[in-house]
């Protein structure tokens, strides 16, 4: 049987990101892997780039940014994800306000998470895309704050952690990975690394 493990025995595959979900997903396709340096890359892009667009530019620009030349056997892989509200890129919260009122805006609509994920060896690079749109349902300024005090969502794009409570009692329905949402479409990127 033909598996990751196999293609890539030999290779040290290393996951260019501080993201926990990240890890525990990439540990999900049991192929071995370390976590290394995230880059210092202050995640700019042309302003003109398309909204969609811009989780893959950035991804690119990570990998460019962590190490130039990678060893012969080394594979690095970087990604970025960001939540699209009426077509306006929402980040990361600054603060716990900045963080609910995020909660409030996302609160009975529909938004588009996109993650952008770049594999590179020192021959090859290969990006991509996936997207899914999340819906929630009507949230209280109490629920929000109380997931916010708890939670404290500041390292994740649109302020929640579709996994966490929020997520529990606030998505509606996901047309799209639900793995996306968490920060990694890790369906698609299996597929990719087997084709890489």
């Amino acid at each position: 049987m033909y598996l990751l493990a196999d293609k890539f025995k030999g290779k040290k595959i290393i996951l260019a990101s501080a993201s926990p979900r990240r890890k525990e997903l990439l540990e999900g396709l049991e192929i071995p892997f370390k976590i290394g340096n995230v880059s210092d890359y202050n995640e700019t892009y042309p302003k003109d780039l398309s909204v969609k667009r811009v989780p893959q530019y950035i991804a690119n620009q990570k990998s460019l940014h962590f190490s130039n030349p990678l060893k012969e056997n080394e594979i690095v892989i970087t990604a970025d994800t960001i939540v699209i509200l009426n077509g306006k890129k929402i980040g990361k919260p600054k603060d716990r306000t900045d963080a609910i009122k995020m909660l409030g805006k996302l609160s009975g609509h529909k938004h588009t998470v996109v993650t952008g994920v770049c594999i590179r060896d020192n021959k090859h690079k290969k990006s991509f895309s996936a997207s899914s749109d999340v819906w929630f349902g009507e949230m209280t300024k109490d629920e929000i704050s109380w997931y916010v005090e708890r939670y404290k969502p500041y390292d994740k794009a649109g302020s929640y952690g579709v996994q966490e409570w929020i997520g529990y009692i606030g998505i509606i329905k996901i047309n799209g990975s639900f793995y996306n949402v968490m920060g990694l479409p890790i369906q698609k990127l299996y597929r990719e690394l087997l084709k890489f």
